[in-house]
């Protein structure tokens, strides 16, 4: 099997929340709930020991994710410490955030050099495409933080997960580009993410096939930092992973500490297949104006920003 080095540690993730999610999604790739605690918190001094090690390495930016990062009764906590010493992404699923909680989080930017980005999922332009796949009342509620956030001046990233047919990306996009508009969102930025074949989704639809993996004869002449595992680590309450979405493989925990994780991976799993695919997918997407196609390896994660009439 291929293996990838880790060529610079440009991100580092924190599995903030662990597998505590206030939602069920039957898509989610970790299988996050209400009652998954197979995976645990991690506290502000865990964060900052963290970053500690990872700043003498070179690390260029943080991400919190999850389960729900805001269950997490020190996250706004430690985003304020994070943006201190570096830009910082919180994923998030929107529905339990609150304005006192976005207030301190302004203020903390305002006063940092460094910017905050939110990710928030929704897997629909409406109650009736999104809450069969994240719960009933899950869309209303997450509009809801949709327009708080761009209340607060917050724009944020919207992620919605392929669960449609791929020739429908157009449609999609045009609706949640409507409906985001309607919510307060003037010019909105839309990421579309793959399905990974893995958790929840493998039960919903199918797992990885056979032939889903990848090869040396694929890697040859590919430019491996489209491979988040080439530039990314993500810390969790039982050690330091390879990426944050095989944090459930035993193999990808690399060790204790950040230094310890600098080695490189056998990418031998259905989801380093996606990753090839699609590129770096875990990553903030860079703006653009138009809607990619998803053809392997060379094409990153979709992505649309509504720039006006332009």
């Amino acid at each position: 099997m291929p293996s990838v080095n880790l060529t610079h540690l440009d991100e580092l993730w924190f599995q903030v929340s662990g597998t505590h999610c206030n939602l069920t999604c039957d898509h989610c790739f970790i299988s996050c709930s209400p009652h998954n605690r197979s995976f645990g918190y991690l506290s502000l001094s865990d964060v900052q020991s963290s970053i500690a090690q990872a700043t003498q390495e070179g690390v260029r930016e943080f991400y919190f994710t999850g389960g729900e990062p805001f269950l997490n009764p020190e996250m706004v906590d430690i985003l304020c410490w994070t943006l201190q010493h570096g830009p910082a992404t919180v994923l998030t699923n929107g529905t339990v955030l609150k304005e006192e909680w976005l207030a301190k989080l302004q203020e903390a930017e305002r006063q940092s050099r460094y910017s905050l980005e939110f990710r928030l999922s929704i897997d629909g332009f409406s109650p009736e495409t999104n809450d069969p796949i994240r719960g009933d009342g899950t869309f209303h509620r997450a509009m809801a933080g949709v327009s708080l956030l761009c209340e607060f001046g917050f724009l944020p990233i919207i992620t919605a997960t392929r669960v449609w047919d791929e020739e429908s990306d157009l449609e999609v996009l045009t609706q949640f580009k409507t409906v985001l508009k309607a919510h307060g969102y003037s010019r909105p930025r839309i990421k579309l993410l793959p399905t990974l074949q893995i958790g929840a989704e493998e039960n919903r639809t199918r797992g990885y096939l056979q032939h889903e993996v990848v090869t040396d004869t694929m890697l040859s002449d590919f430019d491996q930092h489209n491979l988040v595992c080439s530039h990314s680590r993500i810390v969790t309450d039982r050690g330091v992973h390879v990426c944050p979405i095989l944090i459930e493989s035993p193999d990808s925990n690399l060790g204790q500490s950040i230094s310890e994780s600098l080695v490189p991976f056998e990418i031998n799993h259905g989801a380093c297949y996606t990753c090839y695919q699609y590129g770096s997918i875990c990553t903030n997407a860079s703006s653009g104006n138009t809607l990619s196609t998803t053809e392997p390896t060379v094409n990153p994660p979709d992505t649309a920003r509504d720039d006006g009439d332009t």
